[in-house]
């Protein structure tokens, strides 16, 4: 399998944020608007997120993640988690060829046991087919949650403890995040939220602790690469100093 590098883009703009998160939300109130079902909003979704995808390189993003299907998510009807879980393995059928072409490398976060073995399998395959890939990380939260999240790895640790494989002194913050979903992925820079909500919704809340915040009012399905671009070029005017002071 050919190894595609991350190497600077002919054009691309840099804005100095390798990680973006996205909180991807809005698409039933889109197609609401719309008279249509919210399916049809989800696919918009789904649509966006490649469009997305293939802006990133350009605008110095090395990596991204969504948050596509939440733990708490299951609480919607049977028809539209049945519809997300169908467009989910559409998008990665869909989309192995070209973003295995394009240098994206693909994975996921969140608890898959809950989910069909057919797109486990899916999730699985894509994973390592593009496992090697460096142009931009592409990573996919499906039936993630920050709680869910933290509680598993807490459990893994007392687990490693009472095993006898870990010490005490081994309890430390890196011991927890070697066992969080996303080890070895770098914390975010940039957390976007679309449609207007100001809450964080359970989403990387251990990773994003010092992640700087965008809220915009645009429906997912209508945020565009030109609009990444803009809270991007928001997002190199702040002042980030992690707890200290300024000079």
């Amino acid at each position: 399998m050919a190894v595609i590098e991350a190497t600077p883009d002919e054009g691309a703009v840099d804005f100095g944020v390798p990680h973006v998160a996205i909180i991807m939300d809005g698409n039933g109130r889109w197609a609401k608007n719309r008279g249509w079902p919210r399916l049809v909003g989800h696919r918009r979704g789904a649509e966006r997120v490649k469009q997305i995808v293939r802006a990133c390189p350009d605008l110095g993003v090395r990596w991204l993640t969504v948050y596509a299907f939440s733990t708490e998510n299951w609480k919607r009807s049977t028809e539209e988690v049945l519809g997300l879980m169908g467009i989910f393995a559409r998008y990665i059928q869909k989309e192995a060829d070209a973003l295995s072409a394009e240098g994206v490398r693909m994975r996921f976060i969140g608890g898959r046991e809950r989910l069909e073995p057919k797109l486990q399998a899916l999730m699985a395959g894509i994973e390592a087919r593009t496992s090697a890939n460096t142009r931009l990380n592409l990573t996919v939260a499906i039936n993630y949650g920050g709680r869910d999240e933290l509680t598993r790895a807490s459990a893994c640790l007392a687990r490693d403890l009472a095993a006898g494989l870990i010490c005490e002194a081994d309890l430390t913050q890196g011991a927890l995040e070697a066992r969080l979903d996303t080890a070895g992925i770098p914390d975010p820079d940039l957390v976007i939220r679309t449609s207007g909500e100001t809450r964080t919704s359970n989403f990387l809340p251990w990773q994003a602790a010092y992640a700087e915040y965008e809220f915009t009012e645009t429906l997912w399905p209508d945020f565009s690469a030109e609009a990444l671009a803009e809270v991007l070029a928001r997002f190199g005017q702040r002042d980030r100093r992690f707890g200290g002071a300024k000079a």
